[in-house]
């Protein structure tokens, strides 16, 4: 399974535009695909909740709520987290039919992201953009997806606008 972050970032950033068309890497084979290198089954149902989540975990990022919160906690009411010692310490078990696993494990690695780092999980600063970044900079000012792409762009159009005034 990946760590929390880069499976949650994948769940978050599999819906980007491509030279300004919005592309879902969820759907058909492909999105099969992606849910099965992530852990999961690759069912057809499981991708329809992935999606689910994603349109959820989305809003709830953006800050808009609208009801995205009562949807990420339904995807929890079955789970069931149990400890099981071994040497190497506590690990956790989740316990949920198959098909429910991965998007359960989104949701519990979106908590885990928030906590441990509170306040960085964003959505990328340029409106044209679809993608989320976890800011891991020293002061915490990270606003764009990739500084390579957005962040040159945005920095360019301010530059344009500048030169225009």
């Amino acid at each position: 399974m990946l760590r929390d972050e880069e499976l949650l970032l994948g769940l978050l950033n599999s819906a980007p535009v491509v030279e300004g068309t919005p592309t879902d890497r969820l759907e058909g084979p492909t999105g099969q695909d992606l849910a099965r290198s992530w852990g999961g089954t690759g069912s057809a149902d499981e991708v329809a909740r992935l999606r689910h989540a994603r349109q959820a975990l989305q809003t709830v990022v953006r800050g808009d709520d609208g009801g995205a919160i009562r949807d990420l906690a339904g995807i929890l009411d079955d789970a069931v987290r149990t400890p099981r010692i071994t040497p190497g310490g506590v690990v956790w078990e989740l316990q949920v039919p198959d098909d429910d696993r991965l998007v359960a494990a989104v949701v519990l690695a979106w908590s885990s992201v928030i906590t441990e780092f509170p306040g960085r999980l964003r959505a990328c600063a340029n409106h044209e953009c679809t993608q989320f970044l976890v800011d891991h900079s020293r002061p915490g000012t990270a606003k764009w997806c990739s500084m390579a792409v957005c962040g040159n762009r945005m920095k360019a159009r301010t530059h344009a606008r500048r030169a225009q005034s």
